[in-house]
């Protein structure tokens, strides 16, 4: 496993009421969530990423409020119309 260095104002983890350990998990979940949602990652991906299961990653997709869907209504329209 790599293991990668930030440095961060001390005051970012009281804005976030977290301690540094539980900052870092909070923003590997929020980056894997938002390259899930723009499509970078897969759900598998940004599950590990999170280091979160599949299903817990899923989830926390509901927290985020970001659909576990990466289809657009229009795809999903023409998947249904192909289904037919």
């Amino acid at each position: 496993m790599t293991s990668v260095s930030v440095e961060l104002p001390e005051s970012v983890f009281s804005a976030l009421r977290r301690d540094p350990e539980g900052f870092v998990k909070e923003m590997r979940l929020a980056a894997a969530v938002k390259w899930y949602e723009v499509g970078l990652l897969s759900q598998g991906k940004a599950a590990e990423v999170a280091g979160l299961t599949r299903a817990g990653f899923i989830n926390a997709l509901a927290r985020f409020q970001v659909s576990p869907f990466q289809y657009t209504a229009e795809e999903l329209m023409e998947e249904v119309a192909c289904a037919e």
